[in-house]
């Protein structure tokens, strides 16, 4: 017997989908943001910082590079509660993806660091400027606009896998999916559909991250 395609209940089904896209484009603002600030921070502790600092940030990443996002997850969101921190499950997905964004990000912005010459820190210094000026007016810029490509694709890496916080139960794209496919009994049309706006999204997020790098960083970015 042939399966007869029915895209019909997408009328009905609109809000759930749009409703979904929201929560993951509110997920990965808010993991974009904090990310990036945490990376910033640690790649210049890990650089700069006393020598504990830095050891610390080391085991940090090295601990969130080398384990599944889904453990990270659940750590957050079932473990933490048996020491009595609970977290509501937006804020839980929240937490989680920017500590995963953050360990990745280090490493991408410490090369960024280390790409721009010590000389001009030096003679920034001789000018009388303060290292943290330095640090945010001369050297920081300089390394976002060699990083930006790659700092790009890892927001939208992470963006993809914040479908995994669906199974926290967390009314993201994915999970609306799920739930209209349990309803419908329509899995190829549901997972096309929500293929298809991941795709948007993706597309969107990168033209959008480009555009602003451009504004903010330079015309050098791309």
């Amino acid at each position: 017997m042939g399966y007869s395609l029915d895209f019909g209940w997408l009328v009905d089904a609109t809000g759930a989908i749009a409703q979904g896209a929201a929560t993951t484009i509110l997920l990965i603002a808010v993991t974009t943001l904090a990310g990036t600030f945490l990376s910033i921070l640690g790649a210049a502790g890990r650089r700069n910082g006393p020598l504990l600092l830095k050891r610390a940030i080391g085991v940090y990443v090295e601990i969130i590079r080398n384990t599944p996002f889904l453990v990270q997850l659940f750590f957050i969101f079932f473990g933490l509660p048996s020491i009595g921190i609970r977290l509501d499950p937006v804020l839980a997905a929240m937490l989680a993806m920017t500590l995963n964004m953050a360990a990745y990000t280090i490493e991408i912005v410490g090369a960024g660091l280390d790409a721009v010459p010590r000389g001009q820190t030096e003679a920034a210094l001789a000018l009388g400027l303060r290292p943290r000026q330095v640090f945010v007016k001369i050297v920081l810029p300089q390394a976002l606009k060699v990083i930006f490509p790659a700092l790009t694709s890892q927001i939208v890496i992470m963006m993809l896998e914040s479908a995994v916080v669906s199974q926290i139960a967390v009314r993201e794209l994915t999970y609306e999916a799920d739930m209209l496919q349990a309803r419908t009994f329509r899995a190829f049309e549901t997972y096309f559909v929500v293929t298809m706006v991941y795709l948007v999204l993706s597309m969107g997020l990168r033209r959008l991250l480009v555009s602003g790098g451009r504004r903010a960083l330079g015309t050098g970015v791309s």
